[in-house]
């Protein structure tokens, strides 16, 4: 991966962004330090609505046996706590 300063972006922005476009990546620096990657957005996946595990959930969702979990338990158990 080629480094790219930021006095070299400034000067070629477009140009840099149109090789990124075409696949190169790049790292952006600062004042000799890395501070950002440059790489080309893969567009998304279109998703099969009936085969994806998100919208899907609610078919595939089984009672507890223990009863509903209350929103405070979830909070507990995602964020810590008492």
């Amino acid at each position: 991966m080629k480094t790219v300063t930021l006095l070299e972006f400034r000067k070629n922005a477009q140009g840099i962004l149109r090789r990124v476009g075409r696949g190169e990546r790049f790292v952006l620096s600062s004042r000799g330090r890395p501070a950002a990657r440059l790489e080309p957005i893969t567009a998304a996946r279109v998703s099969d609505p009936t085969t994806d595990p998100f919208l899907t959930i609610g078919r595939r969702a089984v009672p507890s046996p223990k009863g509903k979990t209350r929103h405070a338990d979830i909070d507990r158990i995602l964020y810590g706590g008492d």
